[in-house]
């Protein structure tokens, strides 16, 4: 009974043995098989390494290496202005591309989709992390005679009246910084920084943070602001400077003058009681 029990076993063993191998020569037979349908048509559809991107992309973005990869891209319908290795979106040393629309994964690279090396995609691009794109009226007088240009840094002033009767506070016309080193991103429509024209603006766009916005509409609501415009290598702080008219003349402000004290009042009422003259103190009439 044993010996038949172990036949039967080894007679199974061999069985699933065999199946084994028939299901691997099978699989290896398709994946052959398959490589070489696969090699018919690479060689009947001729292709062509283009770059692709290996990740969405969204508008604004710089393109870096590591956003793009070479694929294979039928030549009959290469798409126009697209990269390949003999010409890559960014030469050695050059700025990466900004990326001018959105773009999605294993989608081509085309010179229409992005910008020059080292263009960029509007104010969007020019904005760090946290800030925010704030407009300011300016004239040729509070706007540096159309000196002003992309990229150039500004000192802000507010010149205003402080309200209030406070004998303590400036009087007239106060002018004050209030904020120092503000960076242009844009002159009226213009963002390009490599103009050399002279333009008097009608509005300056600089980049603030939300604080800083709030100061800056609030200011200029109150009062007028002027740029006065900042050496491009100037790494200096300025201190917080306020001028009013008093100070502006040299003069002082007048202290306020205390009201006199006025002596207290006794009123007294005489009474005699024989040879006793006695003084009582009573409330005065005036």
């Amino acid at each position: 009974m044993r010996l038949v029990f172990g036949l039967v076993l080894i007679a199974g063993l061999g069985l699933a043995g065999f199946a084994v191998y028939m299901a691997q020569n099978y699989i290896g037979a398709y994946e052959n098989a398959l490589q070489q349908e696969r090699a018919k048509v690479t060689a009947a559809v001729p292709t062509q390494q283009i770059y692709v991107t290996t990740r969405a992309i969204a508008f604004g973005e710089q393109i870096l290496p590591e956003d793009i990869q070479l694929a294979p891209w039928p030549k009959e319908i290469l798409p126009e202005g697209y990269f390949d290795e003999a010409n890559p979106t960014s030469a050695v040393g050059e700025d990466p591309r900004v990326a001018l629309r959105p773009m999605e994964k294993f989608e081509a690279v085309l010179a229409i989709k992005v910008s020059e090396p080292g263009g960029d995609a509007g104010l969007t691009s020019r904005l760090e992390r946290g800030q925010r794109a704030f407009a300011i009226k300016v004239d040729v007088a509070s706007g540096v005679s159309g000196f002003l240009r992309p990229g150039d840094r500004v000192d802000v002033y507010w010149t205003g009246r402080i309200p209030g009767n406070d004998p303590h506070l400036p009087k007239g016309d106060v002018t004050k910084l209030i904020e120092t080193g503000m960076r242009l991103i844009a002159i009226d429509q213009m963002s390009e920084t490599e103009t050399t024209a002279t333009t008097i603006a009608q509005t300056v766009t600089v980049a603030a943070s939300p604080q800083q916005v709030a100061a800056l509409a609030q200011a200029q609501k109150t009062g007028q602001l002027s740029l006065s415009l900042m050496a491009s290598n100037d790494d200096t702080v300025a201190d917080a400077i306020e001028v009013d008219q008093l100070s502006l003349l040299g003069l002082e402000q007048p202290e306020a003058e205390e009201a006199p004290k006025r002596a207290l009042q006794t009123c007294t009422r005489i009474e005699r009681r024989g040879n006793v003259r006695t003084e009582i103190p009573i409330p005065c009439s005036n």
